[in-house]
C-alpha cells in the first residue's frame, strides 16, 4: 500500500501543475488506476524507471501499461514544460531523479550514465 501511495501521490503531484491537461484528458485518473499494476511489474523486476522519467519494459510482460503510462507521462511533462518554459526532455531527466531517489528496495532503474541497477 505504502508504495502504491507514494507513487499515485508523486505523479498527482506533477498532474496538479499542469491540471488542465490531466482533467481535459482523463490523464490523473487513468495514471492513478495503472499505479497497482506498475507497482506488480516493478516488483516483479519486469519493468524498470529509466533516466528520462519513463518506464521501460525489461520482460516480455506489461509492454501494454507502459505504453499508455509512458504516453501519459509525455503528455505531462510536456505541460509542465510549457508552463515553465523548459524543453520536455529536462522535465522527464528530473523527475527521473525524483523517481531514482524515492524508488524503493528491489527496483530496476536507470543511472544518468544509462547503466541499469536495482536498489
Amino acid at each position: 500500500m505504502k508504495k502504491i501511495f507514494s507513487y499515485a501521490a508523486l505523479m498527482v503531484l506533477a498532474l496538479v501543475l499542469c491540471s488542465g491537461v490531466a482533467h481535459a484528458d482523463g490523464i490523473k485518473d487513468r495514471m492513478l488506476a495503472r499505479a497497482p499494476q506498475i507497482d506488480a511489474l516493478k516488483a516483479q523486476q519486469a519493468v524498470g524507471e529509466d533516466n528520462k522519467g519513463y518506464l521501460q519494459a525489461l520482460k516480455d510482460t506489461g509492454k501494454d501499461i507502459v505504453t499508455a503510462e509512458n504516453a501519459d507521462r509525455k503528455a505531462v511533462y510536456a505541460a509542465i514544460a510549457k508552463k515553465q518554459g523548459v524543453d520536455p526532455t529536462f522535465v522527464g531527466e528530473r523527475r527521473a531523479a525524483q523517481i531514482r531517489e524515492r524508488a524503493d528496495a528491489g527496483e530496476m532503474l536507470q543511472a544518468p550514465d544509462g547503466s541499469w541497477y536495482k536498489k
